[in-house]
C-alpha cells in the first residue's frame, strides 16, 4: 500500500527514539523482514554459502525417505522449493536458486525414477510440477551471466535428460523443453 507524501513527511520529522521503537514493533510483524534484515546486518551477507548447505542437506535427507507415492514425492518437492524461495527472498541469491533447483530435481528424478517412470493418473500432477520446475530452472539458468553456464551446463542437461524420460515427457513437450542444452 502506497505512503502519502504527508505522511512521510511526519515520520520522517518525529523524534529517533519514537522511530525506533516504531521501526523495531513494525519489523516484529514480518518475519522474512527480521530474517532479511538479521542476514544482512549480522551475518553481514557472508552466511550464503552455510545456507544453500543446509537447504542441500534437508533435500538429501528427505530424498531419502522412501516414498510409495507420487503425491508424496510432489509434496515433499514443493515443501522443498518453498524453503528454496524462502531462500532467495532473504539473500537475493540468484545463483543459489539455480543450484538449489537443479539439486532438487535431479536428486528426486534420480531416487525415484521407478516411480515416475510411467505416465498413469496417479503422476499426472507430479509430471506437470516436474515439468514446470525444470521450465523455470530453465529460465533461471538463461537469465545468468554466461560464465555460470559452463559450472552448471552437465546438471542442467541430466535435469533435461530425466525430465524427457520420465512421466514428465509429454508436458515437456507441451512446454517445448529442449532434450538437451547446448
Amino acid at each position: 500500500m502506497p505512503i502519502p507524501d504527508q505522511l512521510k513527511k511526519a515520520i520522517i520529522q518525529m523524534p529517533p527514539k519514537e522511530k525506533d521503537k516504531l521501526l523495531l514493533r513494525l519489523i516484529t510483524k514480518d518475519s522474512t523482514l527480521t530474517d532479511k534484515l538479521f542476514f544482512e546486518l549480522i551475518e553481514d551477507s557472508s552466511t550464503i554459502p552455510e545456507r544453500r548447505e543446509a537447504i542441500m542437506g534437508r533435500i538429501t535427507r528427505i530424498s531419502k525417505i522412501i516414498q510409495d507415492s507420487p503425491g508424496w514425492i510432489l509434496m515433499d518437492m514443493r515443501n522443498l522449493s518453498g524453503d528454496i524461495t524462502y531462500h532467495v527472498k532473504v539473500t537475493k541469491d540468484k545463483v543459489g536458486a539455480l543450484e538449489l533447483n537443479l539439486f532438487l530435481l535431479n536428486t528426486f528424478l534420480e531416487k525415484y525414477a521407478d516411480k515416475l517412470r510411467g505416465y498413469s493418473s496417479r503422476t499426472d500432477k507430479v509430471a506437470l510440477y516436474i515439468a514446470k520446475k525444470a521450465q523455470t530452472t530453465l529460465n533461471g539458468f538463461n537469465k545468468l551471466d554466461e560464465d555460470y553456464h559452463v559450472d552448471y551446463k552437465r546438471d542442467v542437461n541430466q535435469m533435461l535428460k530425466q525430465v524427457h524420460q520420465l512421466a514428465s515427457k509429454m508436458y515437456a513437450k507441451q512446454l517445448e523443453l529442449p532434450e538437451i542444452w547446448e
